[in-house]
């Protein structure tokens, strides 16, 4: 390759450099039909959506051209280039009055920016550097880029390649934040893609075709052929949900929002997908996904066992029509965009973590899927549990944004169903200045008789209790003294914290009591063993044991035990525990206790400390006599008092204001800063040596562990993000006890180890 050829990026490994007219060339080609696919859909102008993007695709790279960067890349080497490589696509883009194009290329690597940092229209130019340096004799490097910006247009033009025609007018910033994401979405997935593929980071897959309509008789055939049950009981209970399917799949599919607040064990994971699938083929054009949210992530492997039996054809490979996507696994640095999990498969099925923290993130690689959400359908099931409620009057909005101007669909579910776009104070901001206007939701069931006999088989199943109320808090000993005592079994424990739970199994075993213990100290592998070693217990109707988890079981999971017994957190998640315990009325005792913990060994949740207000204030009668949604929005309601309305209006504001990291800060689901941690030796050699490991096997025999974790336990790094952008990869290197307490175990012995004195160098 000549001298004289620019590159884009350097040699690396055993890929040749590549040119920046081949890299141009397919970024341009890639983000334009991302923005044509996404604009289908698109109830605003699609032909400015597409100007922006393609524009931006043109120039994000255009600093490259200059003779020191290209210095770097034809050295073969990984040094950072010397001039910031976005401040000239920037520059061009703002002369040729391109706004909101200039916008793209700015925050193509360093995310969205503060609206107050754009610095217009004084200095005119979003994130301009003001460095100075040897090398620049003196100048700021905004300074030399201007000096420069022709030369690097007459290289881009002399490489053959389109170049940005002058506006007519000053383009003005679009202020929808949801749809610069999108815009910013199709570029940045053109560009890593890319660039991961050249590598060799990624591998270009074929298309699955949707199919929606022989994807909807499979699930009517696979619903056709469950069992009838054996028991009257049974028999009764299957036809109900026979019936309920078949109103779901003839409800009406508009308007683009609605409800299914059917009781727990009624089939809603086949329903709704039902309705979902005849939205998504009747839709013109039909829509792309359908994309199913979940709370937790162990709920995530069972709905996707159920979906791949039901929804694949024949001759498919049941991991690409069903994609299952754990937990965050976006990642910006070239080595590791490989892993990045994409929203491309025909259903895919992931957490509230995810999805909810894509819609609000400024950050590119978190961004990079949000393209294939416009024209998608959204089941967000266990609604209740899937975020803190401070944060649903803007994810209302960004959710109204989909359904009304991106052709989105939209089915909120919950058997505690919490009506919250009801109550005036949250829809007051929902709304803003329209404060009167009506937000109607219709529910899929409209046929009361069947409302009527799902709710009269629910009928009450549990009695909530509570220990007196000047009883002291229980610690570790006395909580397993306490729980044991309710004999007969099964017993089901959740409590607030991963440390918790495992101080508590292990307490509950070491007393010679018969338990097994299940949260995300575990790997998704090994949690999938200890859910089939519950499910196999509950169907053999063992009775004397108790299952110690966290609330990755409160919802979703068909388990049914005798009593359960909830440490104290929200409303919803005492109401969710009373659909694991005697979920099929079989027991005429069952019982959920209100609990509270205190131990030096235990850790406090920050994130439950609102909705534990509420749940303070309800009686025993409240919870035995008032019904499961109207307890839930009464929560609701009190947590909008109790601490939640203002960090509602926080994150409002800043979206209003075009603060977009603030608003990704506050946006957050879970308020941790976690990492994923590999806890399989034999994965991490392979990633440390090169070998290509699928985004699966990484996710399966992987956990989540605070941030702040990392540094205490001097975890060891297996690839790092080296532009310190997004998460890294780590190896666990303390005990891991998959059949029982997962990573706790070396937690757990540290613990006492540091009690004793010691300390981790």
């Amino acid at each position: 390759m000549s001298n004289h050829v620019p590159l884009a990026h350097s040699q690396r490994g055993e890929a040749t450099a590549q040119t920046y007219r081949v890299h141009i060339t397919n970024v341009h080609k890639s983000a334009v039909q991302n923005a044509y696919c996404a604009t289908a859909y698109y109830q605003g102008n699609g032909e400015k959506f597409i100007r922006w993007v393609e524009s931006a695709a043109l120039y994000h790279d255009l600093g490259k051209l200059d003779k020191a960067n290209q210095d770097i890349l034809k050295q073969n080497s990984r040094k950072p280039l010397p001039i910031a490589h976005e401040d000239a696509g920037v520059a061009a883009l703002l002369e040729t009055h391109h706004k909101e194009s200039s916008v793209l290329i700015a925050a193509h690597h360093a995310g969205l920016f503060s609206k107050s940092e754009e610095k217009m229209p004084n200095k005119k130019r979003p994130f301009r550097d003001e460095r100075r340096s040897a090398f620049l004799k003196g100048c700021s490097v905004d300074e030399y880029v201007d000096a420069h910006l022709r030369d690097y247009l007459n290289i881009h033009d002399d490489a053959g390649l389109n170049k940005v025609d002058r506006a007519k007018k000053d383009e003005q910033l679009h202020r929808c934040g949801f749809t610069r994401r999108i815009a910013l979405s199709c570029l940045v997935d053109a560009d890593h893609g890319d660039t991961a593929r050249y590598y060799g980071n990624e591998v270009e897959t074929l298309k699955v075709e949707p199919r929606w309509k022989e994807r909807l008789t499979a699930l009517e055939r696979y619903v056709d052929g469950l069992p009838e049950g054996k028991t009257q009981r049974e028999q009764e209970r299957n036809n109900l949900r026979k019936r309920m399917f078949g109103t779901c799949l003839g409800a009406s599919t508009e308007p683009s929002i609605r409800t299914c607040d059917a009781p727990v064990g009624s089939g809603k994971t086949t329903a709704v997908m039902a309705n979902l699938l005849r939205v998504a083929a009747e839709r013109k054009p039909q829509l792309r996904h359908i994309i199913v949210v979940l709370p937790y992530t162990n709920i995530i492997t069972q709905s996707v066992e159920i979906y791949r039996k039901a929804l694949v054809l024949e001759g498919e490979r049941p991991d690409e029509v069903v994609a299952e996507h754990h937990h965050r696994a976006d990642f910006s640095d070239l080595d590791l965009r490989q892993l990045a999990t994409l929203w491309e498969a025909p259903i895919i099925v992931t957490t509230a973590v995810q999805f909810f923290e894509t819609l609000g993130s400024h950050h590119p690689a978190r961004l990079r899927k949000l393209h294939e959400l416009p024209g998608s359908a959204v089941f967000v099931d266990e609604m209740h549990a899937a975020i803190p409620s401070y944060l649903w009057p803007q994810m209302w909005r960004w959710l109204e944004n989909l359904t009304q101007d991106w052709g989105g669909y939209l089915i909120l579910a919950s058997g505690s169903l919490p009506r919250f776009w009801e109550l005036v104070e949250y829809k007051t901001l929902i709304r803003g200045k329209q404060k009167e206007s009506l937000i109607k939701v219709p529910d899929l069931i409209t046929d009361n008789s069947l409302r009527h006999e799902l709710k009269k088989v629910e009928q009450r199943r549990v009695n909530y209790c509570r220990r007196a109320e000047d009883a002291p808090a229980l610690d570790c000993q006395g909580v397993v003294d306490f729980i044991i005592q309710k004999d007969p079994g099964p017993r089901l424990l959740i409590v607030n914290t991963v440390q918790t739970a495992a101080a508590v199994a292990l307490a509950m075993r070491k007393s010679g009591h018969n338990v097994l213990h299940l949260s995300t100290a575990l790997a998704p592998a090994h949690r999938d063993l200890i859910v089939e070693r519950v499910k196999l217990r509950l169907r053999d109707k063992i009775e004397n044991w108790t299952l110690v988890a966290t609330s990755c079981v409160e919802a979703g999971m068909d388990f049914s035990f005798r009593t359960g017994f909830r440490e104290r957190a929200s409303t919803a998640s005492l109401i969710q525990i009373g659909g694991r315990v005697s979920r099929g009325n079989e027991f005429s005792d069952a019982e959920v206790w209100d609990i509270l913990l205190r131990d030096n060994l235990f850790r406090n949740n920050p994130a439950v400390s609102i909705s534990r207000k509420a749940l303070d204030h309800f009686t025993l009668d409240d919870l035995n006599k008032k019904a499961s949604f109207e307890l839930a929005t009464i929560a609701m309601r009190r947590e909008w008092t109790s601490g939640a309305e203002e960090k509602a209006r926080k994150l409002t504001e800043y979206e209003e204001q075009m603060e977009y990291p603030a608003v990704s800060k506050e946006c957050r689901v879970i308020d941790t800063d976690t990492r994923t941690v590999i806890i399989d030796e034999s994965i991490t050699d392979a990633i440390r040596k090169g070998k290509k490991i699928s985004k699966t096997e990484i996710m399966r025999y992987s956990v989540q562990i605070w941030a702040d974790k990392i540094d205490r336990l001097s975890l060891e790094p297996v690839l790092s993000d080296k532009q310190g952008l997004g998460p890294c990869l780590y190896f666990w290197n303390y005990e891991y006890d998959p059949d029982f307490l997962g990573y706790m175990k070396g937690v757990l012995k540290l613990e006492d180890f540091i009690a004793a004195g010691g300390a981790i160098v």
